[in-house]
């Protein structure tokens, strides 16, 4: 049965998260955690306010509302696990909808619950091939980036008879967007950047004015040119960038896998190489929200008492938060050569749920003579979610608001910090799928 309406007050407390207990043997076990999904679903069924942001909850209310009770008690558990499958960790359901989350005394964290499912299964039972390498970016960057090799997978990513392979194959959908590989990636076309000293840089209350770039999987091997465009940004803007020694994935497609033990080895690999910088001075930026997501809130709630975690999480920064925070001390230039028109910017959930407001559009929108209309609705790609061939129809479903809107704007251009959601939005239009950093380069004219 629901809970009854008389206790739905709501919090009007900001949200509380509370740390993740992955490492105790009560995290995995089977028992409570279907106590636990069977209360958290339970008390979602009587509220229903998220019913329109992911396919996790139309799913759950689906299966309730058709089951012999109508209640939960009557849903088979198998359904269950439906939910869970939808899951993404967008965390947008926690940050933007739920009212009983902490500090509030029901202590709803779906996200967590999600989370805590998939690593439960995950412990159990493993994943399947294809999650396994859709979840491996660093191995099948490394392999899809050799010279040859690069050609080769491109050609098949981009043949009709390719695709119908891999999804025969492996279950990745033949018609979702799937990113070029580059045998030239950003690290090495910035290899300049080792050993910048960062003497000339100019601190401000809120920045020390020098900034190590975490390249991130996806700009360093699919979108080279967003970390090339990011730092003639900030070399514009006086901004010494460096680029550190070593780098591997964030953990983020783990995380979403629920395989917390290499999310934790990434982080072994990451934290020391990144915390020696913060050391040393230097602020860090990532061109990927889900990645700055990571060193932000993720990993400090796995590992809430490792000194370096929060030492790199309090020097994390989207790299327009940045930008934003040191035009606010007078140190950005706002001498631009090109206006860019009307645009028309999606918003990802992963840079929505870090609360620094809307600091993409604020920036663009120093530029003369140009309009930004922000959306702040899903995608629904989640990195690979949409790619998956029992998932893709439902993600174009979710990003269909999106489309409609770009379709009716007519925008110069569409841009989103994620590029992954922007090339999920744009694949059906007569648009290319842009960030917003390139645009920013494009308005100073460098």
């Amino acid at each position: 049965m629901s809970p009854p309406s008389d206790k739905r007050e709501g919090s009007l407390e900001a949200p509380t998260r509370h740390p993740l207990d992955w490492k105790s043997d009560a995290f995995y076990a089977e028992e409570p955690l279907f106590e636990e999904l069977e209360r958290v679903y339970d008390i979602c069924h009587g509220c229903r306010r998220c019913f329109n942001l992911c396919n996790s909850f139309p799913t759950l209310f689906d299966a309730i509302d058709e089951s012999e009770s109508m209640e939960l008690d009557t849903v088979p558990k198998t359904a269950y696990w439906d939910v869970v499958d939808h899951c993404y960790l967008c965390d947008m359901c926690y940050m933007t909808k739920c009212p009983y989350v902490p500090p509030h005394e029901w202590n709803v964290d779906f996200p967590h619950l999600m989370l805590r499912a998939k690593a439960a299964r995950f412990k159990r039972e493993g994943a399947s091939t294809r999650d396994k390498i859709l979840s491996s970016t660093d191995t099948v960057g490394k392999f899809a980036g050799i010279p040859i090799v690069a050609g080769v997978v491109n050609a098949v990513n981009n043949s009709s008879s390719g695709r119908k392979l891999l999804q025969k194959t492996l279950g990745v959908h033949e018609h979702a967007p799937v990113p070029d590989y580059h045998s030239r990636p950003a690290r090495k076309r910035l290899k300049r950047l080792h050993g910048v000293s960062g003497d000339t840089a100019v601190a401000t209350e809120a920045t020390r004015g020098r900034v190590v770039l975490y390249a991130t999987c996806y700009g360093n091997r699919n979108r080279p040119e967003m970390d090339e465009d990011l730092v003639a940004v900030f070399e514009h803007n006086d901004i010494p960038v460096t680029i550190a020694e070593k780098e591997a994935c964030c953990g983020m497609p783990k995380l979403e896998l629920g395989d917390l033990e290499s999310v934790q080895k990434a982080k072994e690999i990451n934290i020391p190489v990144l915390a020696a910088w913060v050391d040393k001075g230097w602020d860090i930026v990532t061109p990927i929200p889900s990645c700055t997501l990571m060193y932000k809130q993720e990993l400090p709630l796995m590992f809430p008492d490792d000194p370096d975690v929060l030492k790199v999480r309090d020097a994390m920064f989207d790299p327009f938060e940045y930008l934003m925070l040191r035009h606010r001390e007078q140190r950005l230039k706002t001498e631009f050569k090109q206006s860019l028109g009307s645009i028309t910017y999606q918003v990802p959930c992963h840079l929505r749920v870090q609360n620094i407001g809307l600091k993409t559009r604020e920036a663009l929108q120093l530029v003369p003579d140009t309009t930004v209309e922000a959306i702040e609705r899903c995608s629904g790609h989640d990195g690979t979610y949409a790619v998956k061939k029992e998932f893709h129809d439902v993600s174009k479903k979710i990003a269909r608001p999106i489309v409609n809107k770009i379709k009716k704007a007519t925008p110069d251009h569409v841009i989103s910090d994620c590029p992954m959601a922007s090339e999920q939005i744009t694949q059906d239009l007569d648009v290319d799928a842009g960030h917003p950093m390139s645009l920013l380069r494009k308005a100073y004219g460098i």
